[in-house]
């Protein structure tokens, strides 16, 4: 079959979703998971799954590599670094037939703007120590295509959502909160676009930085509020974000109150969302019965 030959280092739950859609389309899929349990589960599949820690390198990953077209970048940066630029760089250098890599960052990246809208060229705020990382890391990739000559995009994402992951499922379990914090708004985005977005991304290929986020950002307390309705089921009392009991990471998510702009992925890549609110993805979710995953 021809088409690409895809390794995709982090086969988690976006990286998975892209390697599935992926696999009617590509030459060969392959990629890495921390155990061997599930590299044998997906390998059933259709995925040659390898495992690779991010503490050294991968056995078979280097082989992998060699016959690799695109590679996406799933795996987030370690305490030293990126991981895979780390065990693999030289690896993916000597790679000869390697046409694009992708890597997933985050919208957090542009830290808080209060509610106002940023897009890629909105400067990115490293006054976070996390995100700065993030944001070395991108550039250390970014320089990485460059001295290569290899299309490098990166793909800041917004909330992920989708099958599994998603209000139904934490209404369903009792975990779901209704934090209102006034003027608070997030963009998210379903996993399904996501990897239409990274479809896109290598059919041109991509080598720029892109958004990936949804049409309309929201109050986290009314996405919780709509698929409740959907659900018929009470939503959870509205709590004031300041009385919230949150773990310091949950607290820090709310800092940043920004609406992310996701015009680059339309004009450039064609890309038109299955889901462009909130309301398109959790009621197809819901009506198709897969929210539970």
């Amino acid at each position: 079959m021809s088409g690409p030959r895809l390794f995709v280092f982090g086969l988690g739950y976006t990286g998975l979703a892209f390697a599935r859609a992926m696999l009617p389309h590509a030459a060969a899929v392959a990629g890495t998971v921390r155990s061997p349990v599930r590299a044998a589960a997906l390998r059933a599949e259709g995925i040659d799954a390898l495992v690779f820690d991010g503490r050294g390198p991968g056995e078979d990953v280097a082989a992998a590599l060699a016959g690799a077209t695109h590679v996406l970048v799933t795996i987030s940066q370690g305490e030293s670094g990126d991981p895979v630029l780390a065990a693999h760089g030289d690896d993916l250098r000597a790679a000869a037939g390697l046409a694009w890599i992708g890597y997933l960052s985050t919208v957090g990246v542009y830290g808080d703007r209060g509610g106002a809208w940023v897009d890629e060229d909105t400067p990115p705020d490293p006054r976070v120590a996390r995100t700065a990382a993030r944001i070395a890391v991108e550039a250390a990739w970014r320089a990485f295509g460059a001295a290569g000559g290899l299309p490098v995009g990166i793909f800041r994402l917004a909330g992920i959502y989708g099958p599994g992951r998603n209000p139904f499922v934490k209404l369903a379990e009792g975990t779901a909160h209704r934090i209102v914090k006034p003027e608070q708004v997030f963009n998210r985005i379903h996993v399904a676009d996501i990897a239409a977005t990274l479809r896109a991304a290598i059919a041109r290929p991509a080598a720029r930085i892109y958004n990936v986020g949804d049409d309309e950002p929201a109050p986290p307390q009314d996405v919780v509020a709509f698929a409740a309705d959907l659900m018929g089921v009470a939503p959870p009392p509205e709590v004031p974000f300041a009385e919230a009991d949150l773990s310091p990471m949950a607290r820090s998510f709310y800092a940043g109150n920004r609406r992310i702009s996701n015009r680059r992925i339309r004009d450039e890549l064609g890309v038109a969302l299955a889901y462009p609110t909130y309301r398109d993805g959790l009621a197809a979710l819901w009506r198709d019965g897969t929210w539970r995953g």
